[in-house]
């Protein structure tokens, strides 16, 4: 039998083209594996209104910390004018020791109690120099003013440290509730940008037709507004209103087709309970900023009791609120990148209605 021969190996270049080859299946591979789908306009539009209803609930809690700080800041700032109104009693009133001490120097030298009553500690002094009986009744007096005048001083103080850390804890909450939202939005400008190019141009078509829409309702809410003051003008009786709510929905109607703006309370862009508050205001009723604190402004009426000009609340945490205008519809600021608008209040979870006082 002849020796089998060993098989030779494979050249330098034959190894160089099988590994080349090997390697571009490899990234084949790789790549057909890890390929994402084209998302389709269906499925970019749920992520996209998921990602505006978060950033919403976001702006929302958002208007709460800029309402607390609001308020904080206020309080601050009375405290600190207790507190420099107490040390300009406190300085008045070491004036008025000096002068004591002056006097006394003057005639004999400083008596040892006009001295501790210099002290920095009047409230120790005036306990030692009582025990002491070297303290006169009018200096006793002197003395426990400005024990009493310290003590206030002090608490003030303490108070309006307090009150300033709470402020710098709200105001941090604001900023990352602030980047909080602006991340949502920017998530879901991502996901638009994955649409491919027909998808797009759908998109931009729907932008267009909701803003001429709005265009068009501001433009008719304007053109009532103007016969309106016409037919006054004549003296001619207006339709009937039921005041408050007339008023209400007027301001609502006069902002149609003006910007969502997040944290927004006009007069060019509103968010949603931005738009509810201004319009309260306008007929002379105070409301909360917040949309979950109008929840609470008022008795809650029923569905089938709703009249023009209640607000009209949506989804399980009370996030979203709108005016009602009657015929089951209602005007509301939407969400970053639309108008505000007129629309059926079926659209959304409806939770329940408020008619504040």
């Amino acid at each position: 039998m002849g020796k089998r021969r060993k098989p030779s190996p494979p050249s330098r270049a034959r190894m160089a083209v099988l590994t080349t080859a090997m390697a571009g299946g490899a990234v084949l591979a790789a790549g057909t594996a890890h390929a994402e789908p084209t998302p389709t306009l269906a499925s970019v539009k749920e992520q996209v209104d998921k990602l505006n209803e978060e950033a919403e609930q976001s702006v929302e809690q958002y208007n709460g910390f800029q309402d607390k700080q609001q308020k904080l800041q206020g309080e601050a700032n009375k405290i600190q004018e207790k507190v420099a109104r107490g040390q300009d009693a406190m300085n008045e009133l070491r004036t008025r020791l000096g002068a004591v001490a002056a006097d006394q120097y003057r005639n004999n030298g400083i008596d040892p109690s006009v001295q501790l009553m210099l002290d920095s500690d009047p409230a120790a002094y005036l306990e030692r120099a009582a025990v002491q009986n070297q303290v006169t009744d009018g200096q006793a007096a002197l003395l426990r003013q400005a024990q009493d005048e310290q003590r206030k001083l002090d608490q003030d103080r303490a108070e309006a440290t307090a009150t300033l850390a709470q402020l710098d804890s709200v105001g941090a909450e604001l900023v990352a509730k602030k980047q909080q939202i602006q991340t949502k939005l920017s998530q879901a400008q991502a996901v638009l940008n994955k649409l491919g190019a027909e998808d797009r141009a759908k998109v931009n078509a729907q932008q267009a037709a909701d803003k001429a829409k709005a265009e068009a309702q501001q433009a008719a809410a304007a053109d009532r507004a103007s016969r309106s003051s016409a037919r006054q003008d004549l003296n001619t009786p207006a339709p009937p209103a039921s005041g408050r709510a007339a008023t209400i929905i007027a301001f609502a109607q006069a902002q149609l087709g003006k910007p969502y703006g997040w944290s927004k309370s006009g007069p060019d862009s509103f968010d949603c309970s931005g738009l509810t508050s201004q319009a309260y205001k306008a007929a002379g009723v105070r409301i909360s900023r917040m949309s979950q604190d109008q929840w609470n402004d008022g008795p809650r009426i029923s569905r089938d009791a709703l009249q023009p000009g209640d607000l009209v609340f949506f989804y399980n945490d009370i996030h979203h609120v709108g005016i009602y205008i009657g015929d089951g519809k209602m005007i509301h600021a939407p969400r970053t990148g639309k108008n505000v608008e007129v629309l059926p209040i079926s659209a959304m979870p409806y939770m329940g209605a408020v008619r504040p006082a």
